[in-house]
């Protein structure tokens, strides 16, 4: 299963990408966390789709840093992705 979700809030400069990167390193995750120029941040998870909905999950959880005020999720094909990349 393959995710790409569009964060919004204060989620820049807060260790939020970092922190969607452990999460996914947690269940064996690949994809991605990008700062846009807008503000928000993109999220791509690929992986089980169990794993992939705990960490959609965990995105505007307690445990997120900054203050997320919005998730949009589309479901994409699985691309074969490997590895997390934090830009």
């Amino acid at each position: 299963m393959r995710v790409v979700a569009l964060i919004s809030g204060t989620v820049q400069g807060v260790g939020y990408r970092w922190f969607v990167s452990r999460a996914a390193a947690a269940r064996g995750l690949a994809g991605s966390a990008t700062n846009l120029p807008d503000g928000r941040v993109e999220v791509v998870l690929e992986g089980p789709a169990d794993d992939v909905r705990a960490v959609v999950a965990e995105l505007s959880g307690r445990r997120s840093p900054g203050a997320v005020t919005g998730v949009e999720v589309q479901e994409d094909v699985g691309r074969g992705m490997s590895g997390f990349t934090v830009r």
